[in-house]
């Protein structure tokens, strides 16, 4: 039976610290599988309206593997609930206090509980996040090899970079081959493809990153990606929209994809062009036209549909 009760969770390396706001009951159990069949006790067979728990890294995935799509879950981003906290008043910071806090973060804001995720896509973010891992070494290997003059040292980070795109290219294919097994994820695939100037790489960032994509609304979209312009105003006084939150790996995905638009993409370029003729800098004008490839992503897989040219 679902209850409109909130449960607070906090998770750290070695513990789940637990807070029930109907009675206040609290509860430590171990993070790991048998503190997850002990949560579940505790927990009981009433459902709460949400069960809230901060991002936590490496420390949360297991548990958000093993209940995805049992209690209503909502992940909120620490510093959010830490400044929830602070508003509320509570100066003390223990696992203990961060689960009452998160419970009643949930209950005053009445968060909606996030779309339950399947375990193909778990082992789809841990590929990204390995390949996301790869990229980085290899860069600083790049980079390393511009200033080494020894012949021995050049031929080993030679060696290391080529090890490391053999790798780069076996994650990409088990992405691409995991992207395939779900008829839903490959034809919401294919459809990012045919946008012009999202290619291989930019659209399987997206189908990992944002799950939700073809279920949001247009300026939901945005907002998650960290590209819709959030206004500054007080007073007299309006400063420039900025952008800023969202999905960092989901926002920089879209640079590169956004650059070859506009060029190759009419409706894109035009928009483009437009405003730097108003008067717009390069970065501004870039941001919007990565605005706009996110929001015509969540719209055509919306609509199921493949991208076509605006008639002339």
């Amino acid at each position: 039976m679902m209850t409109d009760d909130n449960i607070g969770i906090d998770i750290s390396k070695h513990f789940l610290d637990a807070h029930r706001l109907s009675d206040g009951g609290t509860a430590t159990f171990p993070n790991a599988p048998g503190g997850f069949r002990a949560l579940v006790a505790w927990l009981g067979r009433d459902v709460p309206a949400r069960v809230v728990f901060e991002a936590t890294g490496p420390y949360h995935r297991s548990f958000e593997r093993a209940f995805s799509g049992k209690p209503p879950f909502v992940k909120v981003n620490p510093l959010q609930a830490r400044r929830f906290a602070q508003a509320c008043g509570t100066r003390a910071k223990t696992d203990a206090v961060d689960a009452r806090m998160l419970a009643s973060f949930g209950r005053a804001l009445s968060l909606e509980p996030d779309q339950p995720v399947d375990g193909e896509q778990f082992d789809l973010r841990e590929l990204f996040s390995a390949r996301g891992a790869l990229i980085k070494d290899r860069t600083r290997l790049i980079n390393r090899l511009k200033t080494q003059t020894l012949a021995l040292i050049k031929r080993q980070t030679k060696a290391q970079i080529d090890q490391l795109t053999r790798q780069l290219q076996a994650l990409q294919h088990a992405i691409n081959e995991g992207l395939r097994a779900c008829p839903a994820r490959a034809r919401a695939n294919a459809i990012l493809r045919s946008i012009p100037g999202i290619g291989e790489v930019a659209a399987s960032t997206i189908l990992i990153e944002m799950p939700e994509i073809g279920t949001l609304r247009k300026k939901k979209a945005a907002s998650l990606t960290g590209l819709a312009p959030m206004t500054q105003q007080s007073g007299k006084w309006q400063g420039k929209a900025r952008i800023q939150g969202g999905r960092k790996s989901l926002r920089d995905a879209l640079y590169m994809p956004a650059l070859v638009a506009t060029k190759h993409n009419p409706d894109m370029r035009d928009k483009y062009i437009a405003m730097l003729k108003q008067g717009k800098p390069k970065k501004v004008a870039l941001t919007a036209i990565m605005r706009k490839l996110i929001e015509l992503a969540n719209a055509l897989v919306k609509a199921d549909r493949t991208w076509t040219p605006n008639p002339t």
